[in-house]
């Protein structure tokens, strides 16, 4: 990021910033946010091919060292399983030498290197949950269990993406930055929001509840729906004709669930759109991550529509999954920007 300053104190003040942080560094905290996003768009793909068992062990693919597996064998479901693990590898060592990174930089914030130390920690049980959930046969508690803490994963990436980003170390150079506390303690239950959401997307997801209610606007057509056992019946004839299996009422209360917490998500949205545009118009870098989340929010609910609309088609429900992830990491920038940046600020504009 560059910045240009009008008065050469404050120019001075930033090129001392960049001296003291390795650019290189700041470069490749992003590169693990891209390929951490990468890999979340891989596993969405392995679930929404059913390939979850195309290698049937772990940690070896076919008895074989997972790097020394044929190239030319990687087909069908085992191209997307095997690709997962190839990924959710690389990942993992890249965020051991960020860690080993971090921890040699004297200049680095202590709070830095412990969330490097607390990122490698996360890597590592993710990639145990992976092997887990294969040697478990995909049970749905694991699966929704691995799947949420790759969510986690990525905002921790973000978060130590951003306190080495030029933006970070300019806010210390601003003598006063406006703060609104209203705002703040929204985009948190936002963000909070978002990321309970994700929790209620992967339980669907791995329940089989995905087309537990198979249309849209309507629900089991019919815009007022009274969930009893003759519409469940009406549900599973449909179900029935295009060869899925039967659901329960357990199945469709998931689904629903994940419907009007996406409503509730949007007015949450509308309400913090008023709210800064009433009175956040001097914080620009504000604006400009609401602008996105707002756009990513409504594409994100269109890809939920067309999910359903197209029966779980693989590439339309591996982006809505993907794009839940850049709607938390959206989200998470956003209370990042509206945050003080120390923890005592923090917990005091919470207070007023």
């Amino acid at each position: 990021m560059f910045v240009i300053l009008s008065e050469a104190k404050d120019l001075n003040k930033i090129n001392s910033s960049m001296s003291s942080q390795s650019i290189l560094l700041r470069r490749y905290s992003k590169f693990l946010c891209a390929m951490t996003l990468l890999l979340i768009l891989a596993g969405a793909l392995v679930k929404s091919t059913g390939s979850g068992l195309s290698v049937p062990d772990w940690p070896t693919t076919y008895g074989k060292f997972m790097f020394a597996y044929p190239l030319d064998k990687m087909a069908g479901g085992i191209k997307y399983e095997h690709t997962h693990r190839l990924l959710a590898s690389i990942v993992g060592i890249l965020t051991l030498v960020l860690t080993v990174w971090l921890l040699r930089i004297s200049k680095i914030p202590v709070w830095i290197k412990r969330l490097g130390i607390f990122a490698f920690l996360t890597v590592v049980l993710q990639g145990i949950l992976g092997g887990l959930t294969v040697k478990f046969f995909l049970p749905v508690w694991l699966s929704t269990f691995h799947g949420v803490v790759a969510q986690t994963f990525f905002m921790i990436v973000i978060f130590i993406a951003y306190g080495l980003s030029m933006e970070w170390h300019q806010r210390w150079n601003i003598e006063e930055e406006s703060f609104n506390p209203k705002f703040l303690r929204l985009s948190l239950i936002l963000m909070g929001m978002i990321y309970v959401q994700l929790i209620f997307g992967n339980i669907m997801r791995h329940a089989q509840a995905g087309l537990a209610i198979p249309d849209f606007p309507t629900m089991g057509w019919t815009m007022l729906p009274n969930f009893d056992a003759a519409w469940l019946n009406r549900v599973n004839a449909w179900r029935f004709e295009n060869n899925l299996d039967q659901v329960n009422m357990g199945q469709v209360m998931i689904h629903l669930t994940h419907r009007i917490w996406a409503l509730f998500i949007l007015l949450k949205l509308l309400w913090l759109n008023n709210i800064a545009y009433k009175e956040c118009l001097d914080r620009p870098l504000i604006l400009k991550t609401l602008y996105w989340l707002n756009l990513a929010v409504i594409l994100q609910i269109t890809l939920g529509i067309s999910t359903v609309l197209s029966q779980k088609e693989v590439y339309t429900t591996t982006l809505h999954v993907t794009l839940g992830a850049i709607v938390l990491g959206l989200s998470f920038l956003m209370v990042l920007r509206a945050s003080p940046l120390t923890w005592r600020q923090f917990t005091q504009m919470l207070k007023n």
